[in-house]
Parts: structure tokens; C-alpha cells; sequence
């Protein structure tokens, strides 16, 4: 029953009781009345208050548990992401991904203009501007992890033996040019798992901007090129405060 049910029931039974005392019952009696209202009127009380804290202590509570999974997202986006770089496409290799960041190394390039001296024929020669790109070394890509717990990403937090789903695609982004997509969730049910089922059930259905909409906590997509996550930015204040 809703809140909105229950202070309908207690001002129903409230009624009903006053209608008794006051045709039926005693003078005498009437005492007996009074603390059964009364209770009435605790419990009535403890619900409205109840009925208005959970869903507010449930707010806080997920967004706790739906950071923990959010920080781990942001690592994996970002292997996969620096994998890309070497490699021009995702991989959905957990193990191959883990050993990657342990192994690869990121070509340093410079980009510059140089002038060229053309010979059009004729003997005519004209100057004309290249741009050209250069190795210029190598760093480990291990580098972009630095205290970031990279070996466990794919562990779903607060889940026994849960791992994060990843799948890769690709899109047609224009006709001709097919692009590399990556996925990566797991179910908001799981993570919400001994919570109270109305309101997980609404949170699976949340399509608020400042929500994590729909019934995963993702980042990628198959259908769209992206490598950014379903989650609002207020998930991303804290890393933006760490950098400043």
C-alpha cells in the first residue's frame, strides 16, 4: 500500500471510531478510545515520515553504489579507448586488455610543416607546404593507469563474482566507412539487489536527465560511435575536482 493509501485507511478507521464512541460506546469507556486514536495517530505519523525518508535514503544510497561502478566503467573506457589507439579497434578480451596496459607502448608523434621544392616541368619549380607526422618515441601505455586499480576493473563492486558484459560491433558511420564500437554494462537490478523492490523497479525505468536512464549502468554503444557512459555529469564532478 502507498502513503497516499495508508492516510486514506487511517483517516477511514480515525472516522469510523469517532462514529462508534461517540454512538455506542460508554462515557466511561471512552478512555479506551483515546489511546487507540492515539496510536493511530503515532503510526500514521511514523508512516508519512517513513514513506517520505526511504525514497530519499534510497537516492543516496544508490548513487554510493552506483559510483563504485561508475569508476570502474571510466577505467575500462579508457583501455579500451588507448587500445584503439595501437590496435584501431575494441577487443572484448578481459584478460588480453588487463595484459595490454601491462605491455603496450603509445607512439609519441610530432606533426610539423616542412616546404618542399615542386618541379611543375618546364623548369619551373615552386615551394609548397607539407605537413608531415613523425615518430618521435614510444611511451607505456601503463602510464594512463598509474594508481588506478586496472587488474580488477571488470569486477562489478559490492557483487561476488559478477563481471562487467562486453561486447564490440561495428557502424556504418557513412556509406563506405565502417567504424569500431564498444559496450560495456551490467544490470542497475543487481547492484540495487536487497533494496526496496517499488522503487528499484521505478529506477529501472528512470529516464531523467540527471539519471542514469534505463535498466543499465553502460558505457559505449553498438548502435552509436561513443565512448561515453549513460550516466549524468554529477558522476563526473569528482574526477573533474581531482584534477584541478
Amino acid at each position: 500500500m502507498g502513503l497516499v493509501g495508508m492516510i486514506i485507511a487511517a483517516v477511514l478507521v480515525a472516522a469510523l471510531l469517532a462514529i462508534i464512541v461517540v454512538k455506542f460506546l460508554p462515557l466511561k469507556l471512552r478512555w479506551i478510545a483515546s489511546i487507540i486514536l492515539m496510536a493511530i495517530t503515532v503510526l500514521l505519523g511514523y508512516k508519512i515520515w517513513f514513506g517520505i525518508m526511504e525514497p530519499i535514503k534510497f537516492g543516496k544510497d544508490k548513487v554510493v553504489k552506483y559510483a563504485k561502478v561508475v569508476d570502474k566503467l571510466k577505467i575500462i573506457r579508457d583501455a579500451e579507448v588507448k587500445y584503439y589507439e595501437v590496435t584501431g579497434k575494441y577487443t572484448k578480451d578481459k584478460a588480453g586488455l588487463i595484459k595490454f596496459i601491462d605491455t603496450a607502448k603509445l607512439e609519441l608523434t610530432e606533426t610539423k610543416t616542412i616546404v618542399e621544392r615542386v618541379n611543375k616541368g618546364g623548369g619551373i619549380f615552386i615551394d609548397e607546404e607539407k605537413r608531415v607526422t613523425e615518430i618521435t618515441g614510444h611511451e607505456p601505455v601503463l602510464k594512463y593507469f598509474k594508481n588506478r586499480d586496472y587488474k580488477n576493473m571488470f569486477k562489478v563492486p559490492g557483487l561476488d563474482n559478477k563481471e562487467f558484459e562486453v561486447e564490440v560491433g561495428t557502424v556504418e558511420k557513412v556509406q563506405g566507412l565502417v567504424v569500431p564500437t564498444f559496450l560495456v554494462k551490467t544490470h542497475k537490478k543487481d547492484i540495487l539487489k536487497g533494496m526496496n523492490n517499488s522503487l528499484v523497479k521505478q529506477e529501472l525505468e528512470a529516464i531523467a536527465t540527471d539519471q542514469i536512464r534505463g535498466e543499465y549502468v553502460s558505457v559505449g554503444s553498438l548502435d552509436e560511435v561513443t565512448t561515453g557512459g549513460n550516466w549524468p555529469p554529477s558522476y563526473d564532478k569528482k574526477d573533474g575536482a581531482e584534477k584541478e
